[in-house]
C-alpha cells in the first residue's frame, strides 16, 4: 500500500465524529467531504485497498472501509446523467471515471455499471450487464462476465475468471471483517457464488453452480480434510486461528455435492445437504478445459 499523506488520520478522525462530520449543511463538512474524495480517487488508482497481504494472509484495511461508510454517510441523494441514462446515488460515491484506451480497460456496451472507488487493472474485461460495487479491486486481465457482481471492497486478482451468472459477495461491516479474496487465475463458474470473506486460493476452479459461505464445509476427497470457516482452516485447527473465514487451498477444483443429514427424520425422509468437494487439484487437463479464449482479449 502507498503512504497515504495523512488520509488515514482524516478518515479516522471523521468516522469517530460523525456528527461533527454532517456539518451545518447536511451533507458533511467541506474538510469530511474532501476526505472521502481522496479515498474515493485512491481507491481508483489501486494505491489504496480494502484488503492486503501482510505477514498473517489476508487482512482488512479497516481505516479504508470505515472511509467507504463515512462516504455513505456524507453522500447526498442527487441525480446523475450518462447520456441516454439517468440514476439516483449518493453524490460521494459517482461512477467511476474509466477512460478504457488509456487505461487498456474494455467495458462492453450493454448496462454495466462500475461505482467510484473501484480499481480496474490494464487487461480487464467487463461484458454485459454486470456491476462492480464500491472498494472493489480486479486485478491484470481478468474477465468479468455476463450478469457477474463483484460486490463492496472484493479484491479479485489477476488473469481470473468470473464467469455468468456468478456473485461475489461484498462487506463494509464490520470494519474488521476481511472481505471476499479470489487469487490469481482462479476461475468461477457459471453462477457460482463466493460470501462471506471466503478465500478461493490461487488457481483454484470453482465449478458451476458451487455456492461457498462462512458456514459452508467444503470435503477435501483428495487430502482427506474438511474446510471451515469461524476456525479458519482445516477441521481440528487450533483457537489461534478462531475467527478466520473459509479458505478455499491452491490449485483445488470443487464441484457441487451432498452428504446426508443427520437425524433419523433426516434419514426416514432420505434427506441430502448440499456440500461442496474438491475432486481433485489443478492439472495440465484442468487447465485445457478451463483455457480463456485469448481471441477475445
Amino acid at each position: 500500500m502507498s503512504r497515504d499523506d495523512g488520509l488515514r488520520q482524516q478518515i479516522e478522525r471523521w468516522a469517530s465524529e460523525p456528527e461533527s462530520a454532517k456539518g451545518g449543511g447536511g451533507g458533511g463538512s467541506d474538510e469530511a467531504r474532501a476526505a472521502v474524495a481522496r479515498l474515493i480517487d485512491a481507491l481508483n488508482d489501486g494505491s489504496l485497498r480494502a484488503a492486503e497481504f501482510g505477514p498473517d494472509g489476508w487482512e482488512a484495511v479497516e481505516w479504508v472501509k470505515a472511509g467507504i461508510l463515512l462516504a455513505f454517510r456524507l453522500g447526498r441523494t442527487v441525480r446523475f446523467e450518462t447520456g441516454a441514462q439517468e440514476f439516483f446515488d449518493r453524490d460521494t460515491l459517482p461512477l467511476r471515471p474509466t477512460d478504457g484506451v488509456s487505461e487498456n480497460v474494455r467495458i462492453v456496451p450493454g448496462g454495466s455499471s462500475v461505482r467510484g472507488g473501484v480499481y480496474l487493472a490494464p487487461g480487464v474485461v467487463i461484458m454485459p450487464p454486470a456491476y462492480i460495487n464500491v472498494g472493489a479491486y480486479v486485478g491484470e486481465e481478468t474477465m468479468i462476465d455476463s450478469h457477474a457482481l463483484i460486490g463492496s471492497c472484493a479484491q479479485i486478482g489477476a488473469r481470473v475468471h468470473i464467469s455468468a451468472g456468478a456473485q461475489i459477495g461484498g462487506v463494509l461491516e464490520p470494519v474488521g471483517l476481511r472481505p471476499v479474496i479470489i487469487e490469481d487465475e482462479v476461475v468461477i463458474g457459471g453462477n457460482a457464488g463466493v460470501f462471506e470473506g471466503t478465500l478461493v486460493g490461487r488457481r483454484a476452479v470453482l465449478a458451476p453452480g458451487v455456492n461457498l459461505t462462512a458456514s459452508t464445509p467444503v470435503f477435501d476427497l483428495v487430502r482427506g480434510e474438511v474446510y471451515r470457516g469461524g476456525a479458519g482452516a482445516r477441521a481440528g485447527a487450533g483457537a489461534g486461528a478462531a475467527g478466520r473465514p473459509l479458505s478455499i487451498p491452491e490449485g483445488a477444483v470443487v464441484v457441487p455435492g451432498s452428504r446426508p443429514a443427520a437425524g433419523e427424520f433426516a434419514e426416514a425422509q432420505q434427506l441430502q445437504l448440499y456440500s461442496p468437494v474438491i475432486v481433485k487439484y489443478r492439472d495440465e487437463k484442468t487447465d485445457a478445459a478451463t483455457a480463456l479464449e485469448s481471441a477475445l482479449r
